[in-house]
């Protein structure tokens, strides 16, 4: 792959992994810092009604599959950035072919070409 599409790609995964970044400090900041009782600025010794409490679970249960979810995705762009560096990007990690530019336009990460990556979902 010639450099000046490789120097687009790196700074298109810079630019997704800065954002990922941001989105995952927000979440960490605004679900894992307070419970919903203290949110709500209540401090008495009551607890709160049980459904209050499932929903306050629900939703620290959702941001940290979300925090996880981003956080692999970030794991997933630094590869693909260690392979801009090592020369082997865009190679499919299973038969060693090219990975079309459409495909790395729309996921810069990938690591496989569509055809290794179909067989791989239907595995």
């Amino acid at each position: 792959m010639e450099q000046r599409k490789l120097n687009q790609f790196k700074k298109l995964l810079l630019q997704k992994r800065i954002e990922l970044e941001e989105q995952l400090r927000y979440i960490k900041e605004n679900s894992f810092s307070e419970t919903m009782k203290e949110k709500s600025g209540d401090n008495s010794s009551y607890s709160l009604h049980m459904a209050d409490r499932g929903t306050d679970s629900q939703e620290r249960e959702k941001a940290f599959m979300m925090a996880y979810r981003e956080g692999r995705l970030i794991y997933h762009i630094d590869e693909a950035l260690q392979r801009i560096e090592n020369n082997n990007y865009g190679l499919c990690h299973e038969c060693g072919g090219e990975i079309s530019n459409a495909r790395l336009e729309a996921v810069p990460h990938a690591r496989l070409c569509i055809k290794c990556k179909s067989k791989e979902e239907y595995k």
